[in-house]
């Protein structure tokens, strides 16, 4: 499978990744689609339905060391492999059992109104870990989400997805989800997503840059929002962040076009209208 479109790069050097069916694909830094068709299909080609082997040895080992919370979900899925490693805590979350339940299922049941993002978010988080192999293991990114349950009623949840492991050279090999339900969540058409890393600022610029999705707003955005919002200048943001004006303008603008508002009143008033703010 190759996928086809534009690609937008910091640099020429090209990459073959091999996916699930056998088959590679040659991929560039930051490769975007110019089909919003295509959104999705980058992660998925690297993911497979098959499900875990209870009792084997990675399990036992996971099992014995790995803290779950009440009501959270979580997964380890090996690239390697090509099938999850580890699962437990499903059949509270969303009714399958752990046993049965797989990556390419976990990325199917989130719920229609909040899969475009999603699957977008997956593509570009995936791109981006490929083109590294430094210190992936302290890469995540949390997104608010809703997933259905087998019954079919949607379970909201906050979604962390961090690098579980790494091959020698660096590579990634393995990585983990971590799904906790939050009945306290407020939703809106807004999409909330944090990132961080060895190079945060990096991650979070990449998920954020060129979505087809228009509404989301990332961590660091909020968190001027919320300094707008208390009635704070820029000036006194910028210093309150340890950062310039340039930042901080560089922060708020692109919500002026990505949410149509002209004008920070207006900027805020978007906010908590979308439960942005409290």
């Amino acid at each position: 499978m190759q996928l086809q479109g534009k690609q937008l790069m910091n640099s020429d050097r090209a990459t073959s990744r091999v996916m699930c069916d056998g088959s590679t694909m040659e991929t560039t830094p930051f490769m975007s689609e110019t089909n919003e068709s295509q959104v999705g299909k980058y992660s998925k080609s690297f993911i497979t339905d098959v499900p875990m082997v209870p009792g084997d040895e990675n399990y036992l080992r996971f099992k014995n060391s790995i803290i779950k919370y009440p009501l959270e979900g979580i997964y380890i899925y090996s690239f390697e492999k090509g099938r999850m490693i580890y699962a437990d805590g499903w059949d509270n979350v969303v009714g399958y059992s752990s046993a049965e339940i797989n990556m390419l299922q976990i990325v199917q049941m989130t719920s229609p109104d909040f899969a475009p993002f999603v699957h977008e978010i997956n593509d570009k988080a995936l791109m981006f870990l490929h083109e590294r192999n430094e210190r992936l293991t302290e890469y995540f990114f949390q997104i608010e989400i809703k997933i259905m349950h087998k019954l079919g009623f949607p379970v909201p949840v906050i979604a962390r997805v961090s690098v579980h492991d790494t091959h020698p050279d660096g590579s990634l090999r393995s990585i983990m989800g971590r799904f906790q339900v939050d009945h306290g969540l407020r939703f809106s058409k807004i999409m909330r997503f944090s990132a961080y890393g060895p190079e945060k600022d990096a991650f979070e610029n990449n998920l954020n840059e060129g979505m087809f999705y228009p509404y989301r707003i990332s961590e660091k955005e909020l968190e001027v929002l919320r300094l707008l919002a208390k009635g704070m200048t820029y000036k006194e943001i910028a210093e309150h962040l340890g950062l310039s004006l340039s930042a901080i303008d560089k922060r708020i603008r692109p919500m002026f076009q990505r949410f149509e508002v002209k004008n920070n009143a207006n900027l805020v008033a978007f906010g908590y209208e979308h439960n942005l703010l409290p």
